[in-house]
């Protein structure tokens, strides 16, 4: 399976910079991972274990701590379906039984053309919207059979393309920070300075200190007036 494409690993290196020490973007490349595959493959987690310069160990230690992480394939679409306590009484299992039985395929299962994947989720905390599903962590609230059976249908027609993307998009947006806005990215232990932000704040910090003390000694004098 895939490391890293081209494009993606010098996304990786940007991702790395922004950080003092390698192994804080192993969270982020990972899911650029999934983003590439569906999926985190173990030539990926290889890859970032290199880029990061820590163990495999460590990344698939990560990589299977986090449930949003799949370490094999799954559908374009995970339908995620709460069955805890309040959507258990609201409808919740007889929502998953009803996706099982139109979509022929058992919890955990992923559909023949590679389209859907359900999983039957212990809580997607939104309780008091019960009974609700995520598909691809986009959410739907009280949600009936016929809603959801609507829901299938708009995403085969690519009626909901621009509202849920395939699984392993967090966002459509890439976030990019320049450098001026950068918090600085040295170790702790080489830091010798106040922080960047502290220092790209200090004429806002001094005004409102100055502007403290002022009203500290406006209170004094009336104080002194009043006796």
């Amino acid at each position: 399976m895939a490391r890293f494409t081209p494009e993606n690993l010098e996304l990786a290196h940007e991702i790395i910079s922004r950080y003092p020490r390698k192994k804080s973007a192993v969270i982020p490349m990972l899911h650029l991972a999934q983003e590439q595959d569906g999926y985190v493959t173990n030539d990926a987690m290889a890859h970032i274990a290199e880029l990061a310069e820590v163990t495999a160990a460590e990344v698939i230690g990560t990589c299977t701590f986090y449930e949003m992480f799949k370490t094999h394939p799954v559908g374009k679409y995970v339908i995620n379906v709460c069955t805890n306590i309040s959507c258990q009484l609201n409808g919740g299992e007889e929502l998953l039984e009803h996706l099982e039985e139109s979509l022929e395929i058992r919890s955990g299962g992923t559909t023949s053309d590679g389209m859907f994947t359900i999983e039957d989720y212990e809580c997607i905390a939104a309780c008091t919207e019960a009974p609700c599903l995520q598909v691809n962590y986009r959410y739907f609230h009280r949600i009936s059979n016929d809603e959801v059976d609507e829901v299938i249908a708009d995403i085969r027609t690519g009626k909901l393309a621009d509202t849920i993307p395939e699984h392993g998009v967090l966002q459509r947006v890439r976030q990019t920070i320049p450098a001026a806005k950068l918090a600085g990215v040295a170790p702790p232990e080489e830091v010798v300075d106040a922080p960047a932000w502290m220092v790209r704040n200090e004429p806002i910090l001094a005004a409102r200190a100055a502007a403290k003390a002022a009203e500290e000694a406006a209170a004094k004098a009336a104080e002194g007036n009043a006796d």
